[in-house]
């Protein structure tokens, strides 16, 4: 297995580069990443070729490409309401990166690329749950990026015979992923408040929903996709259709942490999402085997890791 992996010192990155090499000793791995958000640290010691750079940088990543036979591009900005207070950066990395990655693999005749688009890209819909052949109409630049992600992937596949495959991550946690910046996602937040001692701070009444789905299985599919070259001339949702409320996923933090949590609300956020569920019939469809992680094993499974490590932090 020979795998350039951008992003990959960040959480989904390392995670994966860990399930990798835990499935495939042997296994050839490039990572790219500027560590701009992720963390050398992440994969420190392990078996792979490591490059700092940016995937802006098209002639590095083509370099990178060469002799590869998958590409997973993770490499991103993340966060909506980073790209609503930053939007060109978000662009930039999101758009232009995801181009550079693909014409590169086009260049080097790597046959099989998986992006990371998002769930953000449905945005303003009500529908639920979510179908991929629902209407899209983000409500933020990071959502209108991924949109773009996904598209120019699928275009090279129409255009080019490129093997690609979106897929749609929905809010997906597990360890690695960190709370130590303004811009992280829900759970380290409430994880990093709540072994504070400081209140969980809920942005609007705590009712919008997530289909939160573990690090561990996105790295199972996302192998399980490397294996078989699988690709699509559709984005895939990578979620399984739970529906759970910030109130629910407090709840379940209170009994995980045996410990009663101080709630303070604030306003909703500009650019977020009501509500997020994914259908998951194309999923099941390319991925039959594939099955969810259930929320109460994930979360056990990311607060064991996120103790000891938010001791050392």
């Amino acid at each position: 297995m020979k795998v350039l992996i951008t992003g990959g010192a960040g959480f989904i990155g390392s995670n994966l580069v860990r399930y990798i090499l835990n499935r495939y000793p042997g296994a050839e791995l490039r990572v790219l990443d500027d560590l701009s958000t992720g963390r050398l640290s992440n994969i420190e010691g392990l078996p792979i070729q490591f490059t700092r750079g940016s995937i802006l940088d098209f002639e590095l990543v083509r370099d990178l490409c060469t002799g590869m036979e998958s590409v997973v591009h993770l490499a991103a900005i993340g966060s909506v309401p980073r790209s609503v207070a930053h939007p060109r950066p978000t662009h930039e990395a999101n758009i232009s990166g995801t181009l550079n990655v693909l014409e590169a693999a086009r260049e080097t005749g790597t046959a099989h690329v998986i992006v990371a688009s998002s769930s953000s890209v449905y945005g303003s819909n009500p529908a639920l749950p979510k179908s991929e052949f629902d209407w899209t109409r983000p409500m933020s630049p990071y959502g209108v990026s991924k949109q773009a992600t996904e598209g120019y992937a699928i275009a090279y596949n129409f255009s080019y015979g490129l093997k690609t495959l979106a897929f749609r991550f929905f809010n997906v946690y597990g360890p690695r992923q960190l709370a130590d910046h303004d811009y992280a996602a829900v759970i380290p937040k409430f994880l990093d408040a709540a072994l504070s001692g400081r209140p969980l701070v809920v942005h609007g009444d705590g009712q919008q929903s997530r289909d939160f789905t573990y690090v561990g299985t996105v790295c199972e599919a996302i192998v399980d996709a490397i294996d078989r070259k699988v690709h699509s001339k559709d984005p895939v949702n990578l979620a399984f259709g739970t529906n759970t409320t910030l109130i629910a996923l407090i709840d379940e933090l209170e009994r995980k942490l045996s410990v009663e949590l101080r709630i303070e609300h604030s306003d909703p956020r500009v650019g977020d999402v009501r509500a997020s569920q994914a259908d998951g019939v194309i999923l099941r469809k390319l991925f039959p085997t594939l099955r969810p992680t259930p929320l109460s094993v994930g979360l056990g499974a990311t607060i064991d890791w996120f103790k000891p490590n938010a001791a050392q932090g």
